[in-house]
């Protein structure tokens, strides 16, 4: 059985369909910890980490970026280890002066859009061989895989804010 996607008259497989509702609903579980904050408590760190709310966001919203490139382009959407820049990569865990819970959520949503194009139009088959790092083996993913994986992270990492924002002001996004 096929959908067809608000806006259009093109059917959309159930496969795809299922990936869209599915990510929709982990986004949504995962910015609704930002709600009603201000962007120092955005920026508040309540761990022994960097990591703050809004700096979560925007590590989310550029992984979710750059493996949708990898989804599009392969390996070259990834840097070698050899040329990540490790500070940047830091920067991405904080909320950094000048940026708000506003504009990473922005940010966030133009990323998932992007995504979301990707769903509906990349081939799921297709698949690039991982790029070389010690923390991935040797294997190739498909785009599909690479959408599973971003629903893996997006989940996790709503874990990671709920208990962000409870440390913040004890509020919870569920129960």
């Amino acid at each position: 059985m096929t959908t067809v996607e608000p806006g259009t008259e093109e059917p959309l497989s159930d496969e795809r369909a299922a990936i869209l509702a599915a990510l929709a609903k982990h986004r949504w579980l995962f910015t609704a910890t930002l709600t009603d904050l201000t962007d120092e408590q955005a920026a508040a760190r309540t761990t022994v980490s960097e990591l703050c709310l809004g700096g979560l966001v925007k590590h989310v919203a550029d992984t979710e970026d750059q493996w949708v490139r990898f989804a599009r382009e392969g390996t070259s959407a990834f840097p070698t280890f050899e040329q990540t820049d490790w500070q940047a990569r830091a920067d991405s865990f904080r909320l950094l002066p000048g940026e708000t819970v506003a504009g990473v959520l922005a940010d966030y949503a133009a990323v998932a859009a992007r995504t979301d194009e990707a769903v509906r139009t990349l081939d799921l088959d297709r698949a690039f061989p991982l790029p070389e790092a010690p923390w991935f083996e040797k294997e190739e993913w498909s785009a599909r895989r690479v959408f599973l994986h971003l629903l893996a992270e997006i989940s996790q990492h709503a874990g990671h804010a709920d208990l962000l924002r409870e440390a913040v002001d004890g509020r919870k996004s569920m129960g």
